[in-house]
C-alpha cells in the first residue's frame, strides 16, 4: 500500500500498473499532474501477514489540488502472487 501511495504522489505510472492485479489492471492509469498527495494514514489492516494470501488495507490519504485539500479514504482488497502483493480493488467511502 505504501508503495503505491509513493507510486502516486510521485506519478509512478509504471510501479502502479506493474503492482494492479491484471485482472482489475487498468490499460492506462492518468494521474492528474495537479493534485499533489500530502500524507498516508493506515486506518485499519486485516491479513497481509507472511502466510495469508489476501490481505484488506484501510487507509486516508490526503491531497491538495491548488486551494482545495480533501482526504481521499479507501478499503482495498490485495492478493498476495507468489512473492508480490497486487492491489484488486477498494471501496472508496
Amino acid at each position: 500500500m505504501r508503495s503505491r501511495y509513493t507510486a502516486f504522489s510521485r506519478g509512478d505510472v509504471g510501479h502502479l500498473l506493474v503492482t494492479w492485479h491484471p485482472s482489475t489492471r487498468p490499460k492506462m492509469v492518468d494521474l492528474d499532474e495537479d493534485l499533489v498527495w500530502r500524507r498516508l494514514v493506515i486506518v485499519d489492516r486485516t491479513g497481509g501477514g507472511p502466510f495469508d494470501r489476501d490481505g484488506i488495507v484501510e487507509f486516508a490519504a490526503a491531497w491538495q489540488q491548488g486551494p482545495e485539500r480533501g482526504t481521499l479514504r479507501e478499503r482495498s482488497r490485495f492478493v498476495r502472487e507468489g512473492r508480490r502483493w497486487l492491489y484488486v480493488d477498494g471501496d472508496v467511502s
